[in-house]
């Protein structure tokens, strides 16, 4: 019986631990998916704003669903952030196409952050399986764990 115990209270320690691995997982999944929309909003600026005419009116995305009245000045070049607060001139087409290489890049890490949850959550799966079980055998009826 010590035994049994002792495999419980393994068991649901091995729960807990994966449980708070798929959150981690799922917080990641949400940063990921949060810079995915960012850039694909920058992508799609940017393609309109391409074919625009010096001067021409536009409305420019800020976020949160809000908009900026703006004449466009020079739509070859625009100013990109390349990282540690580093911003850099480049054309238009070379900032579409890093953007959109930022989008595949995002989009691989978002699938193999997917298949670590899926692979969290069937362990979790299973992890109650052999509790309910363990539980069973010493003769309880069942096993909740939430």
């Amino acid at each position: 019986m010590a035994s049994e115990d002792e495999d419980i209270r393994r068991s649901l320690v091995q729960l807990r631990i994966y449980e708070g691995s798929a959150r981690a997982l799922q917080a990641r999944l949400d940063i990921v998916n949060a810079a995915m929309n960012e850039f694909a909003v920058a992508s799609s600026t940017l393609e309109g704003i391409k074919t625009q005419n010096p001067d021409a009116d536009t409305l420019i995305p800020v976020g949160g669903g809000s908009f900026v009245r703006a004449k466009l000045a020079d739509v070859s070049k625009i100013v990109m952030g390349v990282g540690a607060g580093v911003a850099i001139e480049k054309p238009i087409q070379d900032s579409i196409s890093e953007i959109k290489a930022r989008l595949a890049d995002m989009e691989k890490a978002r699938t193999a952050l997917q298949d670590q949850l899926t692979q969290t959550l069937i362990r979790i799966e299973e992890e109650r399986e052999k509790l309910g079980e363990i539980v069973k055998k010493r003769g309880g009826d069942s096993l909740t764990v939430l």
